[in-house]
């Protein structure tokens, strides 16, 4: 299996390292799921959808922005496990991790960190179900007076079938607002229970 003629999928292989695009490769079943992956020849339009949203958590940002990573998750999410594919658990720019079954329908997920910066408390997450849809997920966190923290959480999904597009079309803005609420309430009831 190879990219050549997948137009639509060049802009985002162009942005991971070799090593990555081949866990997708490898991920991938046959050539007919690699090219739903890229959206084929052009005849079916990729649809996408954004949304952005911010809440304030109660306590300082070296607290919370180390909990949106894939060993901090474990910390607050309920059921969140994840399959470390990498020689370590530290969090860096290209760290590959894979997911069975977590947010938004996904049935098995590769997650590649896109930018990490952690002196902005920023992260940057490529999550790449193959055959169905591709995410980007941006998490950034600023401090605020009171040892307070905004999260800014962006979520893009970018369709590359038709299961991938009714996903994208119940992707409603309220779905949003009630799945990032949810996070809220989650890293709330966290830092209540274990301070």
């Amino acid at each position: 299996m190879t990219y050549t003629g997948l137009e639509k999928l060049a802009p985002l292989v162009r942005e991971i390292n070799w090593t990555h695009n081949l866990v997708i490769l490898q991920r991938c079943k046959d050539n007919d799921e690699l090219q739903r992956f890229g959206g084929g020849s052009g005849e079916t339009k990729m649809k996408s959808v954004e949304h952005s949203m911010t809440f304030v958590v109660l306590q300082p940002v070296s607290r919370v922005f180390p909990l949106f990573s894939p060993e901090g998750e474990k910390h607050w999410v309920p059921g969140w496990d994840y399959e470390n594919v990498m020689d370590t658990k530290e969090l860096s720019e290209d760290y590959v991790f894979l997911t069975k079954s977590h947010d938004h329908a996904a049935a098995e997920a590769i997650w590649l960190v896109k930018r990490y910066r952690p002196d902005a408390h920023c992260v940057e997450f490529y999550k790449v179900e193959p055959g169905d849809k591709v995410g980007v997920v941006k998490v950034c966190c600023e401090a605020l007076a009171d040892k307070h923290t905004q999260v800014a959480v962006t979520y893009r999904y970018i369709a590359l079938s038709e299961t991938g597009e009714a996903f994208v079309s119940g992707f409603t803005a309220e779905a949003y607002r009630e799945f990032i609420t949810e996070w809220q309430r989650l890293l709330s009831d966290y830092f209540v229970a274990f301070g």
